[in-house]
């Protein structure tokens, strides 16, 4: 009798179990593929849903495509080791980051015409317009600093010296900026309008943070790291919340406050998929597999479409880096 209620115990734990997993598997999966145009490197991607439009760092050009469709809508040219892409949706203005230039294009969103380029640091990196100040951050990755654009004059207004690497920057939507610095391990914070750093937090326990998300609501930043934790700071404090595990090759974190998950796109191959149970809790839900070198990631919060830029590799020579298959440039789209 003992050892039939211990089986029956077993099996008990082993179903409930088995529930659970059941229960956390998301239902997202792949919904489609669309080839791109080029052969060239790639970065950051933007879904605008007001437009419907994907923009994609992709070499020397940016490719514009219908997010639903996958079909060419448009090429903003001549953008040498372009890097991300901010919109001004009052205004119909885009801006893409030039790394090998230091400069910024600037187009119509409705034509894609180019309208100006702007001197900015060097080696630009990430960029994204903040609603609060209106106005388009730009993180520059060799001079360590941060180039400031008024879009209604279209001229830098001022430059913020970060003191290391910067990496992604995101906006609490109150007039406070968030940057992580690469080489430093630490989130930068500095005001969205007097441009002044006010806070620096170390990261315990992370290496080379590279993604980046916030919860508005809650206070809560996102941190993709190298070393294959994705950490949960409170903005206003530093303290850290949680630390979650994630893939290999994390470089784009985004956070959907509708359904309150956190995704982090990860070079192995997978996506890794967090709720946000509370501000103070956190759970991995489930490491989806995707594809090898698809890295970043932009999220539509319209429809909560994730969509992850990535192609063919193959092997490098010596110590380099696996070397990008022409023709087989692509963007997969994620969702239910």
């Amino acid at each position: 009798m003992k050892n039939t209620a211990t089986l029956a115990l077993l099996l008990l734990n082993f179903c409930a179990a088995t529930a659970l997993q059941a229960q956390t598997k998301t239902g997202i999966h792949l919904l489609n593929t669309h080839k791109v145009s080029g052969s060239d490197k790639w970065d950051y991607l933007l879904a605008e849903h007001s437009l419907n439009r994907l923009y994609i760092a992709h070499g020397t050009q940016v490719n514009i495509l219908n997010a639903m469709t996958g079909d060419s809508v448009g090429v903003i040219a001549n953008t040498p080791g372009v890097h991300g892409i901010a919109i001004v949706p009052a205004l119909k203005k885009g801006y893409t980051s030039n790394g090998r230039t230091g400069e910024c294009t600037v187009f119509n969103v409705n034509t894609n015409a180019v309208l100006k380029t702007i001197k900015v640091g060097d080696n630009p990196d990430a960029i994204f317009y903040d609603d609060f100040s209106k106005k388009v951050f730009v993180f520059n990755g060799h001079s360590l600093n941060v180039s400031v654009i008024d879009p209604v004059k279209d001229q830098v207004i001022a430059t913020i010296p970060l003191g290391g690497k910067p990496e992604t920057g995101v906006s609490d939507g109150k007039g406070n900026i968030y940057v992580n610095i690469e080489d430093k391990n630490e989130i930068v914070n500095f005001d969205a309008t007097t441009f002044k750093v006010k806070k620096r937090f170390k990261l315990e326990g992370a290496e080379e943070p590279s993604g980046l998300a916030i919860d508005r609501v809650t206070s809560r930043l996102f941190i993709g790291c190298s070393n294959k934790v994705l950490l949960v700071l409170d903005a206003n404090t530093g303290k850290k919340i949680s630390s979650l595990p994630i893939g290999e090759g994390s470089d784009g974190v985004a956070f959907d406050p509708q359904l309150k998950l956190i995704y982090s796109s990860n070079g192995e191959g997978t996506l890794t998929v967090i709720k946000e149970v509370s501000n103070n809790q956190y759970t991995v839900l489930e490491n989806i597999k995707t594809a090898k070198g698809a890295r970043t990631l932009a999220l539509d919060y319209s429809n909560h479409h994730i969509f992850l830029p990535t192609a063919d590799l193959k092997p490098g020579e010596g110590n380099k880096r696996p070397v990008h298959i022409p023709g087989t440039f692509r963007v997969l789209t994620f969702g239910k």
